[in-house]
């Protein structure tokens, strides 16, 4: 089952990775100038500049967690970011990417860690179940089934 989750962890990377490679080409092709102009013509530029220097960040990001995917984990490691967690809120199990929200994409839904149930997932060993409070007044429980 692991190899099967890697497989779907790497086929949303790789997914985000053509996604934001497109972006950039996108980019790349406003930066070139579409005619003579004045300063003010060229100032559009500055914010294509930007977004660039971003996305390049982003792709060097997903590269890395793509090169590090056939890693082995460490045993006794909780979730971390990065990870394809498989969880049971106590209808069965459903697997999550744990990443931001940049990584969302393919067949898998994204748990941020900045979430409530992210911030309860964070560092959580398999086989053991959390509580978090998705909004005030309301606890849930979830057991943390499988990390890969």
């Amino acid at each position: 089952m692991t190899a099967t989750l890697s497989d779907s962890r790497a086929q949303v990377l790789t997914s985000r990775l053509r996604d934001l490679e497109a972006e950039r080409d996108q980019t790349l092709a406003e930066l070139v100038p579409a005619g003579s102009g004045d300063d003010a013509d060229r100032a559009t530029n500055v914010d294509a500049h930007v977004r660039l220097s971003v996305l390049h960040e982003r792709i060097a990001s997903v590269e890395y967690e793509l090169a590090t995917l056939g890693s082995d984990r460490e045993q006794g490691t909780g979730v971390r970011v990065g990870d394809v967690v498989t969880l049971d809120f106590g209808d069965g199990p459903e697997t999550y990417l744990f990443a931001s929200v940049d990584e969302a994409g393919g067949d898998l839904d994204v748990v941020t860690p900045a979430s409530p149930l992210g911030r309860a997932l964070e560092g959580a060993s398999a086989g053991t179940e959390v509580s978090y409070a998705p909004r005030s007044g309301k606890t849930s429980t979830v057991k943390v089934v499988s990390i890969s």
